[in-house]
């Protein structure tokens, strides 16, 4: 429990600095979590499942990163927006390369390895690109609803475990997840969103009501993506992505929530911002 205390304060401040040290450090610093996470999720099937193409997935989900996060800048210069363009002209071509290297690979099942390879850039790499983009839903960086989205997150998934714990009877998806219970997802919405009215006291970019949606959102969809990682998990007989993070497992464990949240959260604050 000790470790996993030290392991969960480093690992905060370190993401709550990337968020205030500025725009690049902010990108660069996601770009390299996700191809991470997008190297744990291979490494994972690499196992026992199918044999991705890892080096040019790497770089395919890279370039995706790149160019949408570039393309993401509200207050980006002609020599952004010309690079953005250059690495989606790219994208075409790496994605052709991953087909044709199957071509060589004496493997009885190909298509394995190249849905594999696409699953985990959309798992992977797809969420942060949206997270990224959310410091630039409005006009230029605003690291406020990125910090916010992980505020709530963590309140949400915090005291959906403590609330499990101390009220838990009905199991919400056993066959996935045996631990989680409709109690613990109840209290995990009703503390987030208390969490967003008191960040609406500080960040007044968004009405408190639109906060609370934000959280609800994060909420639903947070335990959803953290469901969908259990089941691929189980799927491949593993019990941690990973052990990158002493006490906590890997990162794919930590990011689960934030699979499918991330993207609806970033759709919802694009239309009420425009």
């Amino acid at each position: 429990m000790k470790t996993r205390a030290i392991t969960g304060f480093f690992f905060i401040i370190v993401m709550l600095g990337s968020l205030l040290l500025g725009n690049y450090v902010f990108g660069a610093f996601y770009l390299l979590l996700s191809c991470f996470c997008l190297y744990e999720f291979y490494s994972l099937v690499k196992q026992n499942t199918a044999g991705p193409n890892v080096p040019a997935g790497l770089i395919l989900g890279a370039l995706v990163f790149a160019a949408f996060g570039l393309l993401s800048y509200s207050e980006s210069t002609a020599a952004d927006a010309k690079t953005a363009h250059i690495l989606l002209f790219l994208l075409p071509v790496a994605s052709a390369a991953i087909f044709i290297s199957e071509l060589f690979k004496k493997v009885k099942s190909p298509f394995d390895n190249l849905a594999y390879t696409y699953l985990g850039i959309i798992l992977a790499i797809v969420p942060f690109a949206f997270f990224h983009a959310l410091a630039y839903a409005g006009i230029g960086f605003n690291f406020h609803y990125p910090m916010a989205f992980l505020l709530l997150l963590w309140s949400n998934d915090t005291f959906a475990y403590l609330t499990g714990r101390w009220l838990g009877r009905t199991k919400l998806f056993e066959r996935h997840s045996p631990k989680k219970t409709w109690e613990g997802f109840i209290g995990g919405v009703i503390i987030s969103a208390v969490v967003a009215v008191i960040i609406s006291v500080f960040f007044k970019d968004l009405i408190w009501h639109q906060w609370v949606v934000i959280a609800v959102i994060i909420s639903c969809f947070g335990t959803l993506g953290d469901l969908v990682e259990s089941m691929f998990k189980r799927s491949i007989n593993v019990k941690d992505s990973g052990g990158i993070l002493p006490g906590h497992g890997g990162l794919l464990d930590r990011f689960d929530g934030l699979l499918l949240a991330a993207p609806l959260v970033y759709c919802y604050l694009y239309f009420i911002l425009n």
